[in-house]
């Protein structure tokens, strides 16, 4: 199945219902998606996801399986993840519709996107949402915000298909893929703890930070290669260093 945003691919992180995973098939189908990775969770063959799926089993039985999120976005360069919480680490939150937009902006040949969910009662970590480069949610009443996750996917997929009569644009070059963006991240936070940046008590603290200064950069191949040459020159230039700040 061809889709217009056939490099959009939708990512279930431990889904428990398997009816919520056929209902977001149905979902996507619905709105031209076809590309569902699943990141572990429930059995994806239970007759409940094939239930609900109902004449989109095409996706369900395509999907892709990963045991972890960062090796299903691995390939990704443009990552959402889905939050309800707005935490100190969930600034900068987007709505289905910027989603949408921030997509169809970026879109270049080869870029890949995934809007990422999380389980149905608990959602995404903070170190899953720390591995996307945007956050986003859904506008809700205050007094009852939890939507089912199916009915998420839905409403992300149609702001997908509505956009999709938006003239194009996007930039020349694509944002570096989601491994680059982690091997670089984990270079820096390896040359940042041997000159004795990082807090020992609590590293994630400022690395947290740093991958939401990164992440709005939407860095490219080419910059993210500069960027570890010049780690790699620190390193060289500190292998001296014992690790202690001059006073």
């Amino acid at each position: 199945m061809n889709d217009d945003h056939g490099h959009t691919c939708i990512v279930l992180v431990e889904p428990q219902s398997p009816g919520n995973i056929g209902m977001a098939c149905r979902a996507m189908k619905n709105m031209g998606l076809s590309s569902l990775r699943l990141v572990k969770g429930c059995d994806r063959f239970h007759p409940e996801s094939l239930k609900f799926a109902v004449s989109a089993r095409d996706v369900l039985e395509s999907a892709l399986t990963f045991p972890d999120l960062a090796s299903a976005i691995a390939d990704c360069s443009l990552t959402i993840g889905t939050t309800r919480r707005h935490g100190k680490y969930r600034q900068e939150i987007l709505s289905p519709g910027q989603v949408a937009e921030q997509i169809r902006s970026a879109s270049a040949p080869g870029c890949r996107s995934a809007i990422v969910f999380g389980r149905e009662d608990s959602g995404l970590t903070t170190e899953e949402l720390s591995l996307c480069r945007w956050h986003a949610t859904i506008p809700s009443a205050e007094s009852y915000g939890s939507l089912n996750l199916a009915q998420s996917v839905l409403i992300f997929c149609y702001e997908l298909a509505s956009s999709r009569a938006c003239p194009g644009g996007g930039r020349e070059g694509q944002p570096a893929p989601s491994a680059e963006m982690e091997s670089f991240f984990s270079q820096l936070h390896a040359c940042l703890d041997k000159i004795g940046f990082l807090n020992g008590q609590n590293p994630g603290h400022i690395m947290r930070s740093l991958r939401r200064i990164f992440f709005r950069s939407d860095l490219d191949s080419r910059e993210v290669s500069i960027l570890r040459g010049m780690l790699t020159q620190i390193d060289w230039a500190t292998s001296r260093f014992d690790g202690r700040k001059s006073s």
